[in-house]
Parts: C-alpha cells; sequence; structure tokens
C-alpha cells in the first residue's frame, strides 16, 4: 500500500515568511522529510532550529540533464512513501515552475499538496509589472526562442550559470534587438534580493548568476522588430481587408488573385535560378503574401484562416513522414518517396480515370508532361526519339489535313506528342 506523500512549499523568502502553518508542520512531524535541494534561503534557518531532513543534491552530481535528475527522485520518492507517510519539500509554491511535483501527481493520487508563496509574487513587484498584462514563464534549461511571445512580459528560471545565460542569450538574440534591455533579479522577496538591468548581449556577463537568477524580457515596442513577428503580419492583411482598409485589397477574390499568385511563384522561381538570397527573401515574402490573402478572404467568408492552412500542411507532413515522426524505416530517398505515393493514394478518393490527379490549373506545358508520364504507364510511349518523331510527323499530317473546326485538337495532338 503507498502511503501519503505532502508536498510543502517554502516560499521564497526567509524563515519569517514561511507561512505559519507550514512551519508548524515541518517543526512539529514524526514523518521523514526530503528536500529537492538545500540550495534555499529557509533551509538553513530551518536546519538550525533542528529540523533533520534528507536532500537530493546529490542526485544532481550523476546527471547532465534535468528530465534525469527528476525522474530519479520522483521514482525515489514512491518508493520511501511505499513503506511510510513522507514529507517533500520544494522551493517556492509547489505548482509552480515543480517539474517533479507535476510528475508525482501523474503517477500517484496519494498526494497532498500545501502551498508556499511562489517567486512570481515577489518577482512581478521586484520588477514593477502587472501580471494583468500577460505574461510567459519558461524555463532557460528548455528554452525555444519559437515559444516566446515577444508582445508579452517574458520570465525565464533557472539562469543558474555563464553557460545557461549565454545559451539563451543566443536564442533571444534571433528574435530581440541586441540592445533589448533585460532584467536579471536573484533571491526575489529575500533580503538579499538584487535588480540588474543589462543589454540583452551581455547576458551572459553579469557575475551574479545562481539557481535563485530570473531573467526579465519586457515587451518588444520598436517597429522594425514587431515586423519580423507572424502576428504582426496577420494583422496587415486583417487591417487591410478590413473597415478602413485598402480599397483593392478589399476587392480581391480568390479568383481574382490566381494571376497574381502564378506570377509571384515565377518570380520567386527567377530569385532561385540567380541564386540571389536578397531577392529570394522579397519573392518569398511576395508569396507569403498571396496565402495571407487568401486565408483572410477564407476569414472574412467564414469557411477557413490561416491556422486551418498550418494545421492541414502540418497534419499531412507529420503523416506522409512516418519515418520521422513514426516507427517506419526507410533506407533511401526513393523509400521516402515510395511512401509518400502509397500515403497519398490512401488519403484520396478512389480514382476512375487514369488522369485523376492531374492538375486541371497548371500550365498547359506542364500539363501535358504530367499526363504523358501518365498514359506512358499504359503504352503510350516509345523507346527512342526516333518512334516519337514518327508519331509527330503523323500527327503534323493529320492537323494540316483537318477541317478548320478540327484544327485545335489536331494542334494539341502535335504538341503532346
Amino acid at each position: 500500500m503507498t502511503h501519503r506523500i505532502t508536498i510543502v512549499g517554502l516560499g521564497v523568502g526567509e524563515l519569517e515568511q514561511l507561512p505559519f502553518g507550514i512551519y508548524r508542520l515541518l517543526k512539529n512531524t514524526t514523518q521523514p522529510i526530503y528536500l529537492r535541494t538545500v540550495d534555499h534561503p529557509v533551509v538553513s534557518e530551518l536546519a538550525a532550529e533542528g529540523m533533520k531532513f534528507t536532500s537530493f543534491d546529490s542526485v544532481y552530481e550523476r546527471h547532465s540533464r534535468f528530465e534525469d535528475v527528476y525522474t530519479e527522485i520522483v521514482e525515489e520518492l514512491l518508493r520511501l512513501s511505499e513503506t511510510t507517510d513522507i514529507i517533500y519539500a520544494v522551493p517556492g509554491h509547489p505548482l509552480v515552475a515543480e517539474s517533479t511535483v507535476q510528475q508525482l501527481l501523474q503517477r500517484t493520487d496519494n498526494v497532498d499538496v500545501v502551498g508556499g508563496q511562489s517567486f512570481l509574487d515577489p518577482m512581478f513587484a521586484a520588477l514593477g509589472v502587472d501580471p494583468i498584462e500577460g505574461f510567459q514563464l519558461l524555463d532557460a534549461t528548455a528554452f525555444a526562442v519559437d515559444e516566446a511571445q515577444i508582445r508579452q512580459h517574458l520570465l525565464i528560471g533557472q539562469v543558474y550559470d555563464a553557460l545557461v545565460a549565454g545559451d539563451l542569450k543566443v536564442q533571444l538574440m534571433e528574435r530581440y534587438p541586441d540592445e533589448h534591455l533585460v532584467t536579471l533579479v536573484t533571491a526575489a522577496g529575500t533580503s538579499q534580493q538584487t535588480v540588474q538591468n543589462v543589454p540583452l548581449y551581455e547576458l551572459d556577463h553579469v557575475t551574479t548568476l545562481s539557481n535563485l537568477t530570473t531573467v526579465y524580457v519586457p515587451p518588444v515596442t520598436d517597429e522594425q522588430t514587431l515586423n519580423r513577428d507572424f502576428a504582426t503580419l496577420k494583422e496587415i492583411i486583417a487591417r487591410l481587408r478590413g473597415e478602413g482598409g485598402c480599397p483593392w485589397d478589399q476587392e480581391q477574390t480568390h479568383e481574382s488573385l490566381k494571376r497574381h499568385l502564378i506570377e509571384e511563384s515565377y518570380e520567386l522561381l527567377e530569385a532561385i535560378d540567380l541564386q540571389d538570397d536578397n531577392l529570394m527573401i522579397e519573392e518569398l515574402g511576395d508569396v507569403l503574401l498571396q496565402v495571407m490573402l487568401h486565408a483572410q478572404i477564407g476569414l472574412d467568408e467564414g469557411y477557413f484562416d490561416i491556422r486551418d492552412v498550418i494545421g492541414s500542411v502540418s497534419d499531412k507532413m507529420i503523416r506522409r513522414h512516418p519515418h520521422v515522426f513514426g516507427e517506419t524505416t526507410v533506407d533511401s530517398s526513393a523509400d521516402v518517396v515510395s511512401n509518400w505515393q502509397d500515403i497519398k493514394a490512401q488519403e484520396k478518393p478512389e480514382r476512375t480515370s487514369l488522369l485523376d490527379g492531374v492538375t486541371k490549373g497548371a500550365p498547359a506545358l506542364m500539363r501535358a508532361e504530367d499526363i504523358q508520364k501518365k498514359v506512358a504507364k499504359v503504352g503510350f510511349e516509345w523507346e527512342d526519339v526516333e518512334g516519337a518523331l514518327e508519331k509527330v510527323i503523323e500527327e503534323l499530317r493529320e492537323l494540316k489535313e483537318a477541317a478548320p473546326e478540327e484544327r485545335l485538337g489536331e494542334f494539341g495532338d502535335v504538341l503532346f506528342s
């Protein structure tokens, strides 16, 4: 039988800031107390009052990844709770930025959570920021810059040394200006609290980093940086087609934009042929503009929006790459193409014609090439160029002899040959 695990939050400060109920629980309990870490301002004061505990700090020394540390701690806590009730104490509030607690809650129902003050309240107080404006809380050790919402207040915890800070800086500089002012708050809410403002490019030069350090990145306000954000493009297109927007954009339909998509695609192909990266940026933007306009028209008409477009292609890429996102094994790119075609065939309705799947909207020569590939499978193919030339001569003769009303069809036969 599994006994109870009582998870206690130690808050963020010294002993006088610890809630009295938690202090009394820790002081009077007969249950063994386990700490995720002793590296917390209140622990030494509790130890001075005679509290006995066991910490998991040694686990950190055995692993290079935090995920492995947390997994071992959870497994050990579950093992210990098989024979007796235990107390597990963590910094801050147990339900705020505590991976071990989340794992325990997923593994067992025999858990009680006794709150403590999280670091968020003193953090916002130190920064003078009202969280109602919207914020993100992320972990520096698992940070991915694309997750950052540059228009919101961003708090990044676990910035405990220069190595972590350096990696974080490099990623943030992909989205934020080098001179963007960030704030480092260490030991928020304690008598040892420090607040330091530095430009982003100096983030890893700070010498006061510790496991109590959190980096605050304020929202972006400069237009140049905001214009690189996808949300800005979405807003621009909506405004162009919205009330008070651009008459030309408001008049466009899916049909009227077809020629523009073709033109922009060919201009992109030219930029690729020229191997001109700057021109490619511009032309890719023009193609993206066409996609955004079609998506906005879909939204205006109530049928679909850009999220549907993105969701569709994401689903397709995952579905058609089982060798990446599933268990399928491939040995070559030829296997990839073969799998792609098989999956595509399963997705499409059963075809009744050999020419099903040939895009009707493709340019004439491209469509003719696709048709030739299809009919070659049923014998419309020659072993050498001489046979094909004879067919061209035959079709030219038929074109010459054809009545006026038949010449268009005969010319198509010549072109196909």
